[in-house]
């Protein structure tokens, strides 16, 4: 028989950096799980992802058990790491920032794939070019679809 399920609690976490410190320590407290055993397990299957921004879902047990899946890096975080920019613009509409190719956007959009609710890869590159666009990044070239 299947484990009951109390809860879920979503988080963004650094790869290989997890420590009881807020915010972790007092979304896991307030479930009454074991947050040092949260840790150790993330920072151990996130060793080689060292500091990017991952999130996680962690489904919590009746028995106060749980298990957690991590996901791939926030579509954002990934353009900010190829255009090398620290944050987007404050004003997107006015002020461009960065630009990306549209070979950086299908790169992107297939990494992030999985945990998109997209079907295709020309449609997971249109959500991807919308991000950047929110972002003051321009999308240089002739889209390829």
């Amino acid at each position: 028989m299947a484990k009951e399920i109390t809860g879920y609690v979503k988080l963004q976490v650094k790869g290989g950096q997890a420590n009881p410190a807020p915010p972790i320590g007092p979304a896991l407290g307030s479930k009454g799980l074991n947050i040092m055993d949260f840790c150790k397990q993330f920072n151990a299957r996130t060793q080689d992802k060292m500091g990017k921004v991952l999130p996680v879902v962690i489904s919590v047990y009746a028995d106060k058990s749980f298990d957690f899946i991590i996901k791939t890096p926030p579509v954002a975080t990934q353009l900010l790491e190829v255009t090398k920019l620290q944050k987007g613009s404050a004003e997107p509409n006015r002020k461009k920032v960065g630009s990306v190719s549209w070979d950086q956007v299908r790169t992107i959009a297939t990494d992030k794939m999985p945990d998109l609710n997209c079907f295709t890869v020309e449609s997971a590159m249109k959500l991807v070019a919308g991000t950047a666009r929110s972002m003051g990044i321009t999308v240089t070239g002739d889209a390829p679809f």
